[in-house]
């Protein structure tokens, strides 16, 4: 079974948000094999949490690059080496007041998706790719998801949104992702014990409005960004 990556020449440009979680790369790898263009972007979380999501997804990013066959080609020819790797633990700490913290992570991809769209400016990009899949966390509810994606005027690519968790980690061993990606998440290092789970439009947008408006936030975060050489 070649869970999907067989080779599939599109056209299409994106920002692909990657973690060093087991997802990402693999999403990553699934639009390279269609012939995307990508422009990976790391949203860090230090000093909240240590260099270890960072070291994956560079280590992740060179590992696809560097492989042999069809997808190491389509990584050469259509991966960006530029990873631009984005400070956000300060902005996020914003979202850990007791009117705002339940909503946390719909903020974060946000905040994420609100970053996409500034290097997407950039590079012509017309969507932002995630390793999302439909319910695997809060952040992942439809609604929630609905509420992320109004971030942002790019268009969403979610190539893991149908698949379990299994499937997807089979994928990454196939791939030779899996091993470099596995240990603890560090995503939800200020997040809730009890998340929400309901996105409500107007009350992300007051509270973004509250701590500084989302597009501030993002153009801040962006304006420290430093790029990583693959």
């Amino acid at each position: 079974m070649n869970y999907g990556l067989r080779r599939c020449i599109m056209t299409g440009i994106c920002i692909a948000l990657v973690s060093g979680g087991i997802d990402s790369p693999v999403a990553v790898a699934r639009m390279l094999m269609k012939g995307w263009k990508i422009y990976p972007l790391h949203a860090s979380q230090e000093p909240v949490t240590g260099p270890a999501a960072e070291q994956k997804t560079i280590a992740l990013l060179r590992h696809l690059l560097e492989l042999e066959g069809p997808l190491g080609d389509a990584a050469r020819e259509y991966l960006s080496r530029e990873l631009v790797v984005v400070p956000v633990a300060e902005q996020l700490a914003l979202f850990t007041e007791k009117w705002n913290h339940t909503e946390y992570f719909i903020h974060m991809k946000r905040l994420f998706n609100s970053i996409a769209t500034l290097r997407g400016n950039e590079v012509g990009a017309t969507h932002v790719l995630t390793g999302e899949n439909l319910g695997q966390v809060s952040s992942q509810t439809l609604g929630n998801l609905g509420g992320i994606e109004i971030a942002t005027d790019l268009h969403p690519l979610r190539p893991l949104l149908a698949f379990d968790k299994v499937t997807i980690m089979t994928m990454a061993r196939k791939i030779g992702t899996l091993s470099i990606s596995e240990g603890p998440e560090v995503c939800d290092a200020l997040g809730p014990k009890k998340p929400t789970t309901v996105a409500n439009k107007e009350w992300l947008e007051q509270s973004e409005e509250r701590v500084g408006g989302l597009q501030h936030l993002a153009s801040t975060s962006f304006s420290q960004s430093k790029i990583v050489n693959l």
